[in-house]
């Protein structure tokens, strides 16, 4: 190899890597435009053939649905729950919290066994209530220095949005000429450069259309439940059964379960129970009737790849691991497959 080439590609392995960095603060905003674009894109094509093949109406009105369907309903949740978290940390931290009283009631509702075999003497309620006012200070605190930080979260929030909006315009505008122009860059065959990115779209079509909706599903009958039965701060509630919806084996279980159990100790066995049904007959079967249709068998991950994947991706990357974890496993397991398969294609 010529001194020339070696460092042509020395030349393209560094501003490759310069311009990932220039684009590194608004990787969100990038990630969920590429994946808006996936998701939409049959939209797109049937809008280019019912305008008689302008792209850019096509793009414009596509925008416009993704504005409607996604960046508005997550506005209002987001503000909503702001709204309810606050409303439940105020009540917890003020005195129109009876602790003392719900800690007894509770206490009294356990079996004497499980009373004796608990580390923590519930019954010293100074000691508890001394650790209680420590988690609380402590949560405060950390409440405080997000409200400090609420103005430039909120705009770095809108500045991201448009930047997503505005590269999602070219994206359906040009995307079939961006994935054309990336298959013949890609230094790997025309075959596998085809797998590769049908992957990537059967991926992201599984995880947002199957996983997320699966999710959202789940999350919004444990919230109406929650809210039904008089529990508070239902919305958030079911915004975190949402969240732990999308991990296999444990799901939404996690958040109504506990609950279920306050309620039945409480005293309130009948709406425990209540809550016990509707989670194990309603929102446990939910993910058994949806995900064939929804996500298929094609691009579905082992359940425990999923798990591993998820929580690895939201270590690394904040909420957007839920993306970006079963993707690179994906990724990671599609070309050693290929990589075993190698000798019989050649």
């Amino acid at each position: 190899m010529s001194v020339q080439r070696v460092g042509f590609y020395l030349m393209l392995a560094l501003t490759t890597v310069a311009f990932c960095v220039l684009l590194l603060p608004f990787y969100t905003a990038i990630l969920w435009a590429i994946i808006l674009a996936i998701i939409f894109h049959p939209v797109q094509k049937y809008l280019v053939r019912r305008l008689n093949g302008r792209p850019g109406a096509a793009a414009l009105l596509n925008v416009l649905m993704c504005v409607c369907l996604v960046i508005v309903p997550v506005v209002i949740i987001l503000a909503s729950i702001a709204q309810e978290g606050t409303s439940l940390y105020q009540q917890v931290s003020s005195e129109e919290f009876n602790l003392r009283g719900r800690v007894e009631q509770f206490t009294s509702a356990l079996p004497s066994f499980i009373e004796r075999w608990t580390p923590i003497e519930l019954g010293n309620f100074p000691d508890l209530k001394g650790k209680f006012s420590e988690g609380i200070l402590q949560t405060s605190q950390s409440m405080a220095g997000h409200l400090v930080n609420a103005g430039e979260t909120t705009l770095n929030f809108f500045i991201g949005s448009g930047i997503m909006l505005y590269l999602l315009f070219f994206l359906f505008r040009d995307g079939e000429c961006l994935v054309a122009k990336i298959k013949r860059a890609m230094p790997l065959s025309d075959e596998y450069s085809s797998q590769f990115l049908e992957k990537f779209t059967s991926v992201i079509n599984a995880t947002v259309r199957g996983n997320i909706i699966i999710a959202v599903i789940q999350g919004t009958i444990g919230g109406v439940t929650f809210w039904a039965l008089g529990i508070e701060a239902a919305l958030l509630w079911g915004v975190v059964m949402t969240f732990f919806s999308m991990l296999p084996a444990v799901g939404a279980a996690l958040i109504w379960g506990p609950a279920a159990l306050v309620l039945i100790f409480s005293g309130a066995w009948l709406k425990g129970v209540i809550l016990i049904l509707v989670g194990t007959l309603i929102i446990g079967l939910i993910d058994n009737l949806l995900r064939p249709p929804l996500v298929g068998k094609e691009s579905k991950l082992p359940d425990y790849m999923v798990l591993i994947s998820t929580i690895g991706g939201m270590a690394l990357f904040g909420i957007n691991g839920f993306i970006v974890g079963p993707l690179i496993a994906a990724m990671f397991i599609s070309a050693w497959s290929l990589f075993a398969h190698e000798p019989e294609n050649t």
